[in-house]
């Protein structure tokens, strides 16, 4: 039976897993009931599970028959602080918790997958290394796992690694897309404090005033943007959190505002954190005030390996179809922490349409909505993506 026949005979025990990890969402590094769940799940199969020290990891390695290199699958595990407004029969349980990105999804996909494989393991030559991660949204749970040692789990480094990750628009539910090359933006936080002198409001020439100061850096750092980058090697920053003063008849003494930052080349990366920097402290000192100026480096670029990207294009194909697939044709401005990982293995990051059936993807919600849905009809297609790629990978280095 193919890999695909097994993992449509998954489905209804996909489904059992993605709803009961969706009701009960758990956020950052801490997801106890969630590798709970993982680890049970595991129970049985001949892998090495190994639980995280820092955090509600799972890394479990599967050893083949034969000796042969290793091939890592990774699937993030944390939800959103979100409020879901969905279905009460299968929306979240918890106030203010949604897996609102789809990575219930991916964790479902990412145990059938082991079991898949588990099934096959006479077969393969070499190790598959699953990588269950928390702490994807912001936390950066990938870096903190390859801390722990999740890339040297199987012995050696993997030749290759492979992440799936749902959308719930922008793509027909099924069809898998990815890229050679950068695939996602790095992701920064510019935060900026313009210190001045408070009084009162109908005496601004008495006071040093840091509101409009602000406003202009804000508006000055659209210009640079525009300015400073190639419009084929793109920024994006967006400032989506600004704050001053307590009534309208008093001038506060500092104004503050936070910007999101995204780019797609260490060159631009680079950049944008220096001329931003220069700017807002500049354009403060110009007026007589100072810019307390704060720039964090949050995920770099995730790059695909293009041979990688290749061999998924060449997979979805051959398993699923040729209309199952899109080739990218240009990254995508979100960020992920799979980019540490493609900052050490070769990788690819795949995309997969989940949006629900009679649902047009340019208009439905997106992820991190609460009311974002995604088609369990999916989960099978993921879960046996995720067994080909290992399989497929193992099968070419052993030539």
């Amino acid at each position: 039976m193919s890999l695909r026949a097994s993992a449509d005979d998954m489905r209804d025990e996909l489904t059992r897993l993605r709803h009961d990890l969706h009701r009960e969402p758990e956020l950052g590094l801490d997801l106890p009931r969630t590798q709970e769940r993982v680890l049970a799940t595991l129970t049985g199969l001949p892998l090495d599970v190994r639980p995280g020290r820092r955090l509600s990891s799972v890394t479990a390695v599967l050893r083949g028959a034969s000796p042969g290199p290793a091939v890592l699958l990774r699937g993030d595990m944390d939800a959103l602080p979100v409020t879901e407004r969905g279905d009460p029969a299968v929306a979240s349980r918890v106030a203010g918790r949604m897996h609102a990105c789809g990575h219930d999804l991916h964790t479902a996909m990412l145990a059938g997958a082991a079991r898949l494989l588990a099934a096959r393991r006479d077969l393969l030559a070499g190790s598959v290394v699953f990588m269950f991660q928390p702490g994807e949204e912001g936390q950066g749970g990938a870096k903190l796992m390859i801390e722990e040692g999740v890339l040297d789990a199987a012995g050696e480094r993997p030749v290759a690694a492979y992440a799936l990750h749902v959308f719930s628009s922008g793509l027909p539910r099924g069809v898998f897309a990815t890229r050679g090359g950068p695939m996602l933006a790095a992701s920064d936080t510019l935060s900026v404090t313009v210190r001045g002198v408070g009084g009162h409001g109908s005496a601004p020439h008495r006071a040093r005033d840091p509101v409009p100061v602000a406003c202009e850096i804000v508006t000055a750092l659209q210009t640079m943007v525009t300015r400073s980058f190639d419009v084929f090697d793109p920024v994006v920053l967006t400032v989506g959190s600004f704050h001053a003063g307590t009534t309208e008849n008093v001038i506060p003494d500092r104004a503050r505002f936070e910007a999101t930052v995204r780019s797609f080349s260490p060159a631009s990366h680079a950049l944008v954190r220096d001329r931003s920097t220069a700017l807002a402290r500049g354009i403060a000192a110009a007026h007589g005030l100072e810019a307390d100026v704060e720039y964090r480096v949050s995920y770099p670029v995730t790059v695909n390996d293009p041979e990688e990207a290749a061999l998924v294009a060449e997979t979805v194909r051959e398993v699923y179809g040729e209309d199952r697939f899109v080739m990218a044709p240009r990254p995508f401005p979100a960020s992920e922490d799979f980019s540490f990982v493609c900052a050490e293995v070769p990788s690819a990051f795949v995309a997969l349409g989940a949006c629900p059936e009679g649902v047009d993807p340019a208009t439905a919600a997106v992820n991190h909505s609460p009311e974002a849905l995604f088609d369990d009809a999916v989960l099978p297609d993921g879960a046996a993506l995720y067994a080909e790629l290992a399989v497929r990978r193992l099968a070419r280095a052993a030539r």
